[in-house]
């Protein structure tokens, strides 16, 4: 019984396959119908049964939707049944994903399947069915081109007689792009150009261009920081329109515009930032109450007041939506007029600010909320090196008050230790109610005057930061719940001097605002991140959001100090949803936060403006009058920021790149480094070099002591003949091989392996590209020859040595 039982089920299994598999030759070959005699001739099908079995399928996959008759014995797929739109991601010459549901795997799509689309296209895809699959990707191709990502690319010119080639520097880009003799406009070898795209590349012929910018010599630290801004579609500088428009803005404040507001010019405020910023957004005010509560004030630049709607002002920080911080610069998101002078928090200056204020107990409750504009005059400016110092002096107890106001030191050394005090219970209470501790290492260069990388540095986040960190987490909460609850009946109005002003704030729906979310993360991802944490001994528990953050702190704690603390906390973040900005109040998981938003930071965020725009107008807004606002506009608005947001990260992780490959190529060429390997594949294993950072591969076919395999499951290479086994995780010795600053990238060699020095190198040097994880992969449906696809499981996945 259970021999028929399987065998049933085997022969099911068979059938389902043989319908996936003429599904998958349809799907992948549209430019006409097929008849059932073009399938006979294809699959070399000859007898009766088979015929009639291939008939049966025809008539399943009729019934089940999944391809139709355009006429009478002729059948073809309907493409737009399965399909599904999103990015071209084309991370690999051979192949790219397309990116369309963060709930669901990417599509994993061949280069010769890609019909002319170039990474960042948005494109509508279908797959070729659940029995083709690339590592648990589902495979498929690309249909219909929906919208360019990009109609310029930044790379090096090499220019010949009749003509020129652009290599573009974008890793994703693979394809030399051809330049006419007449559309050179003047640029010369090894210049880095933008090129404005004439003619998109085909599957017979290389994307054609013109030069529309040249931004200087390769090599050349601006021209190289340029093109990276270039590359990712970001500003270099201001139009000179907008540049006249904040220049014309007033800089005198007025007693009237004083009078509209709170004034806390007279209570003791500071900033606490980096020592090289210019644009400070951010102030706090303490002062003791008579009912001996603190009162703490979080002061933000007033941008709004200066940049009114319907200006170019408005229209250029609405089309950068953010700063830009690459290694040795920051491009602002508004003018220097703006940034570092009318909105900056100076010290010594009466300033316009937004103000969230807060009562707290000296045991961290919170008694009471203020909101509302204010003018302030910050007493001094700190450096987080300075605050950290009066933090460390030992006599900064925040049970004695200051007595010598007049000195430094003494004036601040109380507020500061009371405000690090309280900012240690707010942090307590978030990891108490199931925040994560996401916590990695960040990395700073010590540039010449040139921009020449002279040393590699980690930032090290100290009380100082945390404080700081603490109060505007808490200001950015605390105003999202605010306007929140003004669609709550239930919402108890805090404040005695927001009584009056807010004293119709209840209505029966929510307030359009725009949240700063973190969505939970995907199931699916999180296992696989709790299955290989387990492979070095670390448990993550997904029962629920508090077990997960209790058991991911836990790791983070105890991976502190190992080898493996960067890679590990680096998976973890990949881990998680991505944090965007939309109207939605779904919540941040990561900071176990019901409503949060950002407001703290408007000179730099554009989502913040909007925050401080809504936030304004729900206060002094009558009732009826509050709800007249654009939902839709918003969230479109907020769409745009999120997307501007994930192209500054990008450009800035590309500098960082950039120094530390031009830094590593500076080092001896014979140095040996210690690492650890973050990565293994198919084709080499990445190696992070420890004391900078900087991450390099050793290629698989660098390797001639032995013919090593990849181990997918189990995140390792193993050498075929003498079991050498290289694991993710491990400490290695290596020295640098070759660096490549047009790509970023940097070739490393092997010389030992925890300790122990890797064999001579063979004469016979099996170069080698191999995979033991192929096995079960079904191929790609052919599109020519009418050979049978279907091989037997002892060929399936095997792969030649070169």
């Amino acid at each position: 019984m259970i021999k028929q039982i399987m065998a049933k089920n085997k022969q099911k299994s068979y059938f389902d396959q043989l319908k996936a598999e003429i599904l998958a030759f349809l799907s992948v070959n549209l430019e006409k119908p097929y008849t059932l005699q073009d399938l006979f001739i294809h699959y070399d099908v000859k007898s009766k049964q088979e015929k009639a079995l291939y008939g049966m399928m025809i008539e399943d996959l009729l019934e089940e939707g999944k391809i139709h008759q355009t006429e009478k014995g002729k059948y073809t797929v309907d493409v737009n049944a399965n399909a599904v739109i999103g990015r071209l991601d084309h991370v690999n010459s051979k192949f790219g994903f397309i990116r369309y549901d963060n709930t669901k795997p990417d599509i994993w799509v061949s280069a010769d399947d890609m019909n002319g689309a170039i990474d960042g296209d948005l494109v509508k895809a279908t797959t070729y069915g659940e029995f083709y699959k690339k590592n648990g990707n589902p495979e498929g191709c690309i249909i219909e081109i929906i919208e360019r990502g990009r109609t310029e690319l930044v790379g090096k010119i090499q220019v010949f007689g009749n003509y020129a080639l652009v290599r573009p520097d974008h890793k994703n880009l693979h394809n030399d792009i051809f330049i006419p003799k007449d559309k050179i406009n003047g640029a010369t070898k090894d210049d880095l150009v933008i090129v404005k795209i004439v003619e998109y590349p085909t599957k017979i012929q290389q994307g054609v261009g013109e030069i529309a910018e040249i931004l200087g010599k390769s090599g050349d630290n601006n021209a190289e920081m340029h093109a990276i801004l270039a590359e990712f579609g970001l500003p270099i500088r201001f139009d000179k329109a907008i540049e006249e428009e904040a220049a014309a803005i007033s800089e005198m404040i007025t007693e009237a515009e004083i009078e509209k507001r709170r004034d806390f010019r007279n209570i003791l405020t500071f900033t606490i930032d980096p020592h090289d910023a210019k644009d400070f957004d951010d102030a706090l005010s303490f002062r003791i109450l008579e009912n001996q509560n603190y009162e703490i004030g979080v002061h933000i630049a007033d941008v709004t007041h200066y940049v009114q709607e319907g200006t170019r002002l408005e229209e250029e920080a609405l089309n950068r939506a953010t700063s830009v911080y690459l290694v040795d610069r920051t491009i602002p998101m508004l003018p220097e007029k703006l940034s570092n002078n009318l909105c900056s928090l100076r010290p010594n200056e009466d300033k316009l600010t937004f103000s969230a204020v807060f009562e707290m107990t000296h045991d961290g409750r919170l008694i009471n909320e203020w909101f509302g504009r204010t003018v302030i005059h910050s007493d001094h400016r700190f450096s987080y090196e300075d605050a950290q110092d009066v933090l460390e002096d030992e006599e900064g107890d925040v049970l004695n008050p200051i007595t010598e106001p007049d000195e430094v030191l003494e004036k601040y050394r109380f507020p500061l230790h009371t405000l690090n005090h309280l900012a240690k219970i707010l942090k307590k209470e978030r990891f108490r109610n199931g925040a994560i501790n996401f916590e990695t290492n960040e990395v700073k260069f010590k540039l010449d005057e040139t921009g020449k990388p002279l040393g590699v540095v980690l930032k090290i986040r100290k009380d100082a930061h945390k404080l700081i960190e603490e109060f505007m987490l808490l200001a950015n909460k605390k105003v999202a719940e605010f306007v929140f609850k003004m669609g709550d009946k239930r919402h108890e109005k805090q404040g005695e001097e927001n009584k009056t002003q807010n004293s119709e704030l209840s209505t029966q729906n929510s307030p359009t605002m725009v949240y700063r979310v973190h969505e939970p993360p995907n199931p699916e991802k999180l296992q696989n991140f709790a299955n290989f944490a387990a492979r070095f001994g670390y448990s993550i528990k997904t029962d629920s959001d508090k077990t997960l953050s209790n058991s991911m702190n836990k790791m983070m704690a105890e991976v502190e100090g190992t080898p493996v603390q960067n890679v590990l906390e680096q998976l973890a973040v990949r881990t998680m949803s991505k944090a965007r900005y939309t109207t939605e109040p779904l919540g941040h998981f990561g900071l176990a936060f019901e409503h949060y938003s950002h407001f703290t930071s408007p000179i730099r965020r554009y989502p913040d403006m909007m925050a401080h725009r809504l936030l304004q107008h729900y206060l002094t807004a009558s009732p009826k009058n509050r709800a007249n606002i654009s939902h839709d506009d918003f969230e479109k608005k907020s769409k745009h920021s999120s997307d501007r947001e994930k192209l500054a990260a990008e450009a800035e992780r590309a500098s960082i790149k950039y120094k530390q490959v031009e830094f590593m190529s500076l080092q001896e060429r014979r140095t040996i480094f210690s690492g650890v390997v973050t990565g293994v594949t198919d084709f080499g294993i990445f190696v992070e070099i420890t004391s900078t950072s900087c991450e390099g591969m050793v290629r698989l076919a660098d390797l001639k002591d032995d013919f090593y395999e990849w181990d997918r499951n189990n995140y390792r290479v193993v050498g075929k003949r003498t079991g050498r086994v290289i694991n993710f995780g491990d400490t290695v010795k290596v020295t640098v091989k070759g660096t490549d600053l047009e790509r970023r990238s940097m070739d490393l060699e092997l010389v030992g392996l925890e300790g122990k020095s890797m064999p001579a190198s063979s004469t016979k040097g099996n170069n080698r590209d191999t995979s033991s994880s192929r096995g079960g992969r079904r191929e790609k449906p052919s599109r020519t020859a009418p050979k049978s696809s279907r091989t037997s499981d002892k060929d399936k996945g095997k792969r030649k040595r070169k």
